[in-house]
């Protein structure tokens, strides 16, 4: 059996961070993630996924991200339940991630944030984000001494004439 989920898309609102009572750390997020193809109006529309992440990870994601940052999750679809107070089951799916990534700077997303705060919900907002966002400028143009460069062209080893490491460290 295989339950593998692989998801790209912006947070809704921060992460929620909670510790459980023995004292591991729990975050809750959602993703706002863009369908492909658009609906009958010519919109794209944007699905919604309720996510869960814990530990180290959890407290890593909320203290780094914040509503609108790009991220990338790996993880698993789970579904749970539970009998709500008029005595319903009622059941819940969403994605127990693994790991994240961060897809954006910090410089980016402090950038993004400043001139346009992300609308939550609105898929014309999340259209005007999206060509805001793919409209910026390129990163490796606005490259200072202390911010490496990460272009297709860029020399990695540049600033070094030598580089030490013994054979012993190499993985073949």
């Amino acid at each position: 059996m295989i339950n593998n989920v692989v998801l790209v898309g912006r947070l809704t609102r921060d992460p929620d961070l909670r510790y459980t009572s023995s004292g591991l750390a729990v975050a809750t997020f959602t993703l706002a993630i863009d369908r492909r193809f658009t609906n009958q109006a010519g919109e794209r529309e944007t699905d919604f996924i309720q996510c869960v992440i814990w530990r180290k990870s959890a407290e890593t994601l909320a203290n780094y991200t914040r509503k609108g940052s790009l991220i990338g999750v790996e993880g698993r679809i789970q579904t749970r339940n539970y009998e709500n107070q008029q005595g319903q089951r009622v059941y819940v799916t969403e994605v127990l991630c693994d790991s994240f990534h961060f897809l954006e700077s910090k410089a980016t997303n402090e950038q993004r944030v400043s001139n346009q705060p992300y609308s939550g919900g609105n898929t014309s907002g999340n259209q005007q984000f999206n060509q805001s966002f793919n409209q910026s400028s390129n990163p490796s143009q606005n490259s200072s001494p202390s911010t490496p460069d990460f272009g297709r062209d860029a020399d990695p080893f540049a600033s070094s004439s030598q580089i030490d490491i013994s054979d012993d460290d190499l993985p073949f």
